[in-house]
């Protein structure tokens, strides 16, 4: 077709800039709306952590949430099971090493271990590949809340009263009431006990994700894993740190195991909301042993500068609906550029003192 307008003309040079600034105008925009500029009432990654940092205090070189955790290291032992439903390469047969890390919610790194009911546990993956997978877990099978915006609700009614130190129970109330769905969670709480060891806890992923298999179908799951130690292998609950204690004196006899659980959704099971668990009579696939073998202090050890983000996936796994795991994604971001810097800035020869030891 015939162009009136010479390639080189000044006409087109202006429409070509034109559509320049445009885009990038368009860009500006968007990336203020994630930002927050734009849009003072919206929740953003800033607004999650410091109120994490208002309710717990600041502890310059830790992580805002599960500050206090260990690392571990091992590797995975596909059986080859879940290549069927995804063509990540961490399901063929054979073993992927593992950096991992347990630890304990929260953002006080000195809290005593029998503080709270949760461990979690993290890792990655490292495939031949090149590719990663990094995955955190709990050792709860729901989440209280579905969205980004009442989990943030949550924090703010959790914070501690000056007077007391302690949450307002009213505000605490107030913000059960509003959300129904903490029901589950607020009954599984009831019942939960703050345990003697992170070898003997199963650990839920909670949010769904997706398998891609070699044909591009999708696949909803959700996994956990299931240890093989038992509660009669539990050890102390003597001291603050008993859960690292416990934790080394076990791999002194040998690694430890757990067993990767994939479940896989029936249609219609809710994809978009972790407060709610699926059927119990939906078909799980044991798709391989994770097996850890050493573990190391998280201020020295190499899962110190590792952010185990959810949306870190490999080729065949992809995120789901929930609404949850961009917010984590983003939050994790924000906590792990909050923690490098400050450890960038801290006196390599000052001792370390309870708000920069890590």
């Amino acid at each position: 077709m015939y162009d009136p307008v010479p390639p080189d003309s000044p006409a087109r040079r202006i429409g070509a800039w034109a559509l320049i600034a445009a885009a990038v105008g368009v860009a500006a925009v968007a990336f203020g709306y994630v930002g927050g500029w734009l849009a003072p009432q919206r929740l953003t990654p800033d607004k999650l952590i410091d109120q994490f940092q208002d309710n717990a205090g600041t502890f310059a070189g830790y992580r805002r949430n599960h500050a206090k955790g260990v690392c571990v290291t091992g590797y995975f032992d596909s059986n080859g099971r879940a290549q069927a439903y995804s063509t990540a390469q961490v399901f063929a047969p054979g073993r992927t090493p593992v950096v991992g890390r347990f630890a304990i919610p929260g953002s006080n790194p000195y809290a005593p271990d029998s503080s709270v009911p949760i461990r979690s546990m993290a890792l990655r993956f490292a495939l031949a590949n090149g590719q990663q997978w990094r995955t955190g877990m709990n050792s709860m099978p729901v989440f209280p809340v579905a969205t980004p915006q009442a989990f943030f609700a949550q924090l703010q009614a959790q914070r501690p009263d000056p007077a007391t130190g302690k949450p307002d129970p009213t505000k605490l109330a107030a913000f059960f009431a509003a959300h129904p769905e903490t029901a589950a969670f607020r009954a599984w709480a009831k019942t939960a006990k703050p345990s003697a060891s992170f070898a003997t806890e199963s650990y839920w992923s909670l949010n769904a994700f997706v398998f891609v298999d070699a044909s591009g179908k999708r696949q909803p799951v959700r996994w956990r894993m299931t240890p093989e130690a038992t509660d009669g292998d539990a050890g102390s609950t003597g001291g603050a740190d008993y859960l690292a204690a416990d934790l080394a004196e076990r791999l002194t006899q040998g690694p430890l195991r757990w067993h990767l659980q994939v479940t896989l959704a029936n249609p219609g099971d809710p994809t978009n909301d972790a407060t709610k668990t699926w059927p119990d009579d939906r078909r799980t696939i044991d798709a391989g042993t994770l097996v850890l073998e050493r573990t190391e202090p998280q201020d020295s050890g190499p899962c110190r500068d590792i952010n185990y983000d959810p949306l870190i996936l490999p080729a065949g796994i992809a995120a789901s609906d929930d609404p949850l795991l961009p917010a984590r994604s983003a939050a994790y971001a924000d906590s792990y550029l909050r923690r490098t810097s400050e450890e960038a800035h801290l006196p390599g020869s000052a001792a370390p003192s309870a708000e920069t030891k890590r």
